[in-house]
């Protein structure tokens, strides 16, 4: 397992002595419990947690957070497969049960946002892998995290498709009295049975929901990333209206599209995936993506169009980049619910 060469850019820095952690910092784990079952955490001690998104990025932000490597959502077209084979980890089932916790991730944070080179940028969170993943029950990083962030005033967001954020209500709500905190939930559809075989380790779609919902209660304006719509199996007009019906009636303040990408290392597994459930749709997914990762232009903007005038049509619309990411605080402020993780199911 080469963990020397888990660095911040393995590209760029190939070859050098750039490593993020050293072998000797590594403490692997298992736990008997049934929710942790078959699965091995590699604890350990991270030497930088802000990391730079590449300026080639078509992410719109610079910095990034992410305390977890693999992710036990297990969605089978996770692009963030690829970084398992950084560590010589096995990019499907691997990256599913082989879950690398920066057990450092809140100090290390508290001490870089206090220092004099840091600018207080945004710093987006669950852009990799989901930072309430199943693991995070356990481990309680975003706790320290948050709290860090709202010492400082430093502007943030949480995208997710976990129900775990709800334990750290108080904490967010604190955060947007201070700064910038922008919430999303990710929520590509709402068919049960694609549900279990594409996202086998999240929430059900309803439960997110549940977390717009609650957060709204709250006062936290929470919007949805409509994501993955999947090709063929996930992009029917009465199923892109059913999923927006239901966006819409959990209180999004917004709700933005994103067809399925397919990058190198997701490609492989999704594919795999594809010819076992699905066959007949192989060679229409070939053709579909043959130029590269992202499906045409021409699909990609027919699924925009109408996830758009179905939003219109329930009385919420896409997220503006000029929409100010705040969280209106109403007073007084309920008390918070009880902090425990909602059921899958």
């Amino acid at each position: 397992m080469r963990w020397e060469n888990l660095t911040a850019d393995p590209e760029a820095d190939r070859g050098r002595d750039a490593a993020l952690f050293g072998a000797d910092a590594v403490t692997t784990r298992t736990f008997d419990s049934p929710e942790f079952r078959g699965i091995t955490f590699h604890e350990i001690r991270s030497r930088s947690i802000v990391n730079r998104v590449p300026g080639a990025s078509r992410m719109p932000f610079e910095w990034t957070v992410n305390p977890y490597r693999g992710c036990t959502h297990a969605c089978v077209y996770c692009f963030a497969r690829k970084t398992h084979s950084y560590l010589d980890l096995d990019t499907g089932l691997g990256f599913d049960s082989q879950i690398v916790v920066k057990v450092n991730a809140p100090e290390l944070l508290r001490r870089q946002l206090g220092s004099r080179r840091w600018n207080g940028e945004h710093i987006a969170m669950g852009t990799n892998v989901d930072c309430y993943q199943r693991a995070e029950g356990r481990y309680r990083l975003m706790p320290g995290i948050i709290a860090a962030l709202r010492d400082h005033a430093n502007p943030f967001s949480i995208l997710t498709k976990g129900t775990l954020i709800l334990r750290d209500l108080d904490l967010l709500t604190q955060a947007a009295e201070v700064t910038d905190v922008g919430i999303s939930v990710s929520v590509g559809f709402t068919d049960r049975e694609l549900w279990r075989t594409v996202e086998p380790g999240t929430p059900a779609p309803e439960r997110r929901l549940d977390v717009v919902r609650a957060l709204g209660e709250r006062g936290i304006a929470c919007g949805v990333l409509m994501a993955p719509v999947i090709p063929f199996l996930g992009d029917g007009p009465d199923q892109l209206r059913a999923t927006v019906r239901a966006i819409a009636a959990s209180g999004a303040t917004s709700v933005t599209p994103l067809v399925l990408h397919l990058r190198p290392g997701a490609r492989e597994w999704f594919m795999a995936w594809l010819g076992h459930h699905h066959p007949h749709l192989v060679r229409r997914y070939e053709r579909l993506y043959a130029e590269g990762a992202y499906a045409p232009k021409w699909y990609q903007r027919r699924i925009t169009r109408q996830v758009h005038e179905l939003a219109q049509e329930y009385g919420i619309g896409p997220a503006r980049a000029s929409a100010t990411r705040r969280i209106t605080v109403p007073e007084p402020v309920p008390a918070a619910p009880e902090p425990t993780q909602l059921t899958l199911l």
